[in-house]
């Protein structure tokens, strides 16, 4: 396949509705353990740190629940996940989306590979750049990904409308025919 000029791809309604739904589930489990009382935890043969437990319910309900309110927010979400072009690629896929990438910036990518979770790890010249775009709580989030991914750019293709072996094989294509690489 020849990349044209433009290449857009959708965000996954299905897929991001899936995600909401585990995010509820993983919300209720969270808020579940919760509720426990201690002496019933502590009357357990294991996992009986009633402190343990309590606080692996709390970090479940505060992770899943932003997880289930990204979801909401990309599942009425008009724009396009992932557009490529001449220029550059424009990412809106995840939480923590990169925006405009120019193909100038990009020195190479990788593909990570977190409990069979695989990502588009996008290297640029500048990370910071891309670390201080938008909010306290995204520029958060972004220093997160460079330090446990080499880089603020990470691609994952769950709420794409396409496989992760085709959005890896697009992208190469794009990132040689149009940046130069």
């Amino acid at each position: 396949m020849q990349p044209t000029d433009e290449l857009v791809l959708e965000l996954s309604k299905k897929k991001i509705a899936l995600l909401v739904i585990l995010a509820c589930a993983f919300v209720a489990l969270g808020s579940w353990l919760l509720s426990l009382d201690d002496a019933f935890i502590q009357s357990q043969r294991r996992f009986n740190n009633a402190t343990l437990v309590h606080a692996i319910g709390l970090v479940g309900v505060l992770f899943f629940g932003a997880c289930g309110l990204f979801g909401l927010k990309k599942l009425f979400d008009a724009k396009p996940g992932l557009v490529f072009s001449r220029s550059g690629f424009l990412d809106n896929a995840s939480g923590v989306s990169a925006g405009f990438i120019p193909w100038s910036e990009v020195i190479g990518f990788e593909i990570l590979e977190i409990h069979r979770q695989k990502m588009l790890v996008v290297r640029v010249k500048d990370p910071e750049q891309y670390v201080e775009r938008g909010s306290s709580f995204k520029r958060a989030l972004n220093r997160m990904n460079h330090r446990m991914c080499g880089s603020p750019i990470v691609i994952s293709a769950n709420t794409l409308k396409t496989s992760f072996s085709d959005l890896v094989s697009t992208f190469s294509q794009y990132r040689e025919r149009m940046g130069g690489a």
